[in-house]
């Protein structure tokens, strides 16, 4: 498949990512639609403050690492206004996204931690679209050098999963009834999503990569979902205990009946009248690249 960009498809299976790319091109990606409007929704809130905290300037240019579906891609061109540009790049870019059909908006299929960008940009945003990356400190290497001298760097990341416990109570309810598979065939989505958790370790990473300035700074937003039982199957889904469940197959089929009704009973204090408040906690990380 050759992408509007021109990236050939079949070029992003030589690299470390492969199985991250075939996870989200496939199984994640199926799920991530179902929930789509929940997770657009309340990822969405930190992806605003960000911006808030640190609005791209009229005129820029700026990349959007690891854009899905291009939501953000395309309220960043609205924020560059008709001077800026907004590049959105995912791995796992979807056609809706290629065809958003914004004058100052492009997408591109591409494998950041193999891409060698051609172009120069003023800022590089992310929401969540970090932390699966197998070699990060290459990939966050090659966004550097596609920024302009000092050019800034925000990205939003998971907070450690004890800040997160909707998703983390879940996960320790789920390992007790089913263990985690040392052999599968399921594709697994990479390090997974609280692999910049630690701030000593993202710090270290944008370090590494050749950033300087780097500051985090903790995010608390809660994420509205419709009821439990809709909360119970996205953390069944999705998240530590949907990959655990995904990776055990139909071997632990037998055990999903009780493994949401003990998650259920669990989560049940974060829901209310006007539906389920699940608590999320995030780093809004910032960086520079050096000027020279």
């Amino acid at each position: 498949m050759v992408t509007q960009a021109g990236v050939n498809r079949n070029e992003l299976g030589g690299s470390a990512n492969a199985e991250t790319i075939e996870a989200w091109d496939g199984p994640l990606y199926d799920r991530f639609v179902q929930f789509r409007d929940v997770l657009v929704a309340g990822l969405g809130m930190h992806g605003e403050e960000a911006l808030r905290l640190v609005p791209p300037r009229s005129g820029d240019r700026v990349l959007d690492i690891g854009c899905g579906f291009g939501d953000t891609t395309q309220h960043i061109a609205q924020l560059v206004g008709e001077r800026g540009e907004a590049l959105g790049v995912d791995a796992s870019a979807t056609e809706e996204a290629r065809q958003a059909g914004i004058s100052n908006a492009r997408f591109m299929v591409a494998d950041v931690e193999k891409m060698t960008f051609e172009e120069t940009f003023e800022m590089a945003f992310s929401r969540m679209g970090t932390m699966f990356f197998a070699n990060p400190v290459a990939a966050m290497r090659n966004v550097r050098s596609a920024l302009a001298p000092g050019g800034r760097l925000t990205m939003v990341v998971w907070r450690a999963k004890e800040e997160n416990e909707w998703m983390y109570r879940p996960q320790l309810i789920t390992e007790r009834f089913v263990t985690k598979p040392e052999d599968y065939d399921e594709p697994t989505c990479g390090p997974g999503p609280f692999s910049m958790a630690n701030a000593d370790t993202t710090s270290g990473i944008l370090l590494a990569a050749g950033f300087k300035a780097i500051s985090l700074r903790r995010c608390d937003l809660p994420m509205r979902m419709n009821s439990v039982d809709e909360a119970v199957e996205l953390v069944m889904t999705l998240g530590p205990a949907g990959e655990i469940l995904r990776l055990a197959g139909d071997r632990a089929a037998h055990l999903h009946e009780p493994v949401a009704a003990a998650i259920r009973e669990e989560i049940t204090q974060w829901a209310g009248p006007e539906g389920f408040w699940a608590p999320t906690s995030t780093w809004i990380v910032t960086a520079v690249a050096p000027a020279g």
